[in-house]
């Protein structure tokens, strides 16, 4: 698959953005901007802000100030039902998949936030079946029957039957065995190549750098690094001071 190279057109900024859980300053003035086409990684330890700032975007958390652009429409102020579909897509943390719906019907899900368009649908069904073979060949076992990985890998194919503009991944590799991870790591670029802007929250910050264009570290809600993923795989004191050495995590194959 051709690298689609990413343009210098925004699809989100961010400016100044603070966000608190109660009295709790989750985020204190977060300001980025992504680009058509990149896939840009967000790293740091667990409560530096990561997820807080996905759920900022999709209208999840309260925003006390600042703006979030996205292809130029303000977001700050409209609810999560009215952003998903201006073309954004989440996969959360924990997979959230449907355990008593069969993989095809998880799947189906994904069309309900965009216009009904069943050459589209067919379209992207074959595009996540050549993805993942596994969820062609499992497409009417029950959801909660698959694998840690297969779910994540349901998880995905959602996503992308929404069509989105942007795609945001919360830990994707959360849980899962180190093979797994890499087979999931290796779609998450197939589907950058293709064109689609990805945001990457993730503690495998090496993994993350990998596969990733730039990157923005956060500590404690606030960006303390932006570089390109080289030029951050490099700067060996920035990694072991923020992100540290991966630990080991219960996996789920």
């Amino acid at each position: 698959m051709i690298r689609v190279e990413y343009s210098n057109k925004v699809v989100l900024e961010i400016n100044d953005l603070v966000s608190s859980y109660g009295y709790i300053k989750a985020l204190k003035g977060i300001s980025m901007k992504v680009h058509r086409g990149e896939l840009v990684s967000l790293l740091g330890s667990n409560g530096a802000g990561k997820s807080t700032l996905l759920k900022s975007i999709i209208g999840m958390v309260r925003i006390e100030q600042g703006s979030i652009k996205y292809n130029g429409i303000e977001l700050v102020g409209k609810k999560s039902h009215s952003i998903i579909p201006l073309g954004i897509s989440v996969v959360p943390e924990g997979r959230r998949i449907i355990p008593d719906l069969t993989v095809a019907e998880n799947l189906e899900i994904g069309t309900f936030v965009r216009k009904k368009d069943k050459d589209l649908d067919k379209k992207l069904y074959d595009e996540v079946y050549e993805l993942f073979p596994k969820l062609y060949e499992r497409r009417k076992q029950m959801g909660g029957t698959l694998s840690g990985g297969e779910q994540q890998m349901l998880a995905l194919g959602r996503a992308i039957m929404s069509n989105p503009d942007l795609l945001l991944l919360d830990e994707p590799s959360m849980g899962l065995a180190p093979f797994v991870v890499e087979q999931v790591f290796e779609v998450i670029k197939k589907i950058s190549q293709t064109g689609v802007t990805i945001i990457l929250v993730e503690q495998n910050a090496r993994m993350a750098l990998d596969i990733s264009d730039r990157a923005y570290v956060l500590s404690t809600g606030e960006i303390i690094s932006e570089d390109t993923s080289e030029n951050m795989k490099k700067n060996t004191a920035l990694l072991e001071a923020y992100l540290g050495k991966n630990k080991n995590r219960k996996v789920n194959g």
